[in-house]
């Protein structure tokens, strides 16, 4: 199969095979692939994918984290007539009128990685990705068997650095966080949460801030590991230790931190399982299969105890 960039107005990445009545054509509008090396993997393993089967034409788009842009390529599918769209919202809220816009004109619609919001359920049939409220609820079980272990289980506090606002992955893994950690570990206190944007840079400076506004810090959770490791960076460069770090998505940064000894634990979750999932989704649902609407792969603790049984994450 042939891999050739169209010059249209959204660019867009056309993967296509011999012309056939049985070909399936794919459309996927992303997040925003530059963002972080988790997303740009995930575009790499899609394009993979569907390149490796005969069967599928996909068309590969980037929305560039812009919910305008996103709705945009969303009529640009449709306008295609293209047999399934799958999309990675840029705002679980914002591209709802799309999504219906994409059910009500016969296209099936999967969302990939973070959902959209509940009340556009009705017009998608299926969601592929991690179950983020249990990621979140996990890391706040890896927070408070450290702080335990440590002893300090009825003192500790945290801060909290989010991802990025209105986006349902940040949502979700702050609320099962949140959620969870009350219940495994009541006297522990949140003294702050801030949003960084999944970006390394902005949550350094978040950080920062804590750092001068608390003198007493004892754990952090960030709603990934790159987020988690810009946190760290503000810590180390405050001479600030004893800090335990617990972030979600191991990044291959996490992972090196947790092997320093640095940054305690993490959430592993592969793009490339999640890239796969969402195709074979969208694929199983035009080859008539019945499929789960929640469509979760499994994403397990990781800490610098178990850590040598999990590969290095390639993003």
């Amino acid at each position: 199969m042939n891999i050739r960039t169209m010059l249209a107005a959204s660019t867009a990445i056309l993967l296509a095979g011999a012309a056939s009545a049985d070909t399936m054509k794919i459309g996927i509008t992303q997040n925003n692939v530059g963002v972080d090396s988790y997303q740009t993997t995930y575009e790499k393993a899609f394009i993979a994918a569907a390149d490796a089967n005969a069967d599928i034409e996909a068309v590969v788009l980037d929305a560039g984290g812009d919910v305008a842009r996103q709705i945009a390529q969303m009529e640009d599918l449709i306008q295609q007539e293209v047999d399934a769209i799958i999309i990675w919202p840029t705002n679980g809220e914002a591209v709802i009128p799309a999504v219906r816009k994409a059910q009500k004109a016969g296209i099936p619609v999967v969302v990939t990685n973070s959902n959209i919001a509940e009340a556009g359920f009705d017009f998608i049939k299926s969601f592929s990705g991690p179950d983020n409220i249990t990621q979140g609820a996990r890391s706040a079980e890896i927070m408070c068997d450290k702080f335990k272990d440590m002893g300090i289980a009825d003192e500790a506090q945290v801060v909290h650095i989010t991802g990025q606002p209105g986006y349902t992955t940040a949502i979700e893994r702050a609320k099962g966080f949140e959620d969870r950690l009350p219940e495994v570990c009541p006297n522990v206190t949140v003294v702050d949460t801030q949003p960084g944007d999944w970006n390394r840079e902005k949550s350094q400076q978040v950080m920062e801030a804590f750092l001068v506004k608390y003198d007493d810090i004892d754990g952090v959770y960030a709603g990934d590991d790159n987020m988690g490791v810009g946190a760290l960076n503000a810590a180390k460069a405050a001479g600030r230790d004893g800090i335990i770090f617990v972030g979600a998505t191991n990044f291959a940064v996490g992972y090196e931190a947790m092997a320093a000894g640095d940054y305690w634990g993490s959430i592993y979750q592969s793009p490339v399982d999640d890239a796969e999932a969402a195709l074979q989704t969208a694929v199983d649902i035009l080859s008539g299969k019945d499929i789960p609407f929640l469509n979760y792969f499994d994403t397990p603790k990781i800490t610098q105890d178990n850590m040598g049984e999990f590969t290095k994450p390639v993003f």
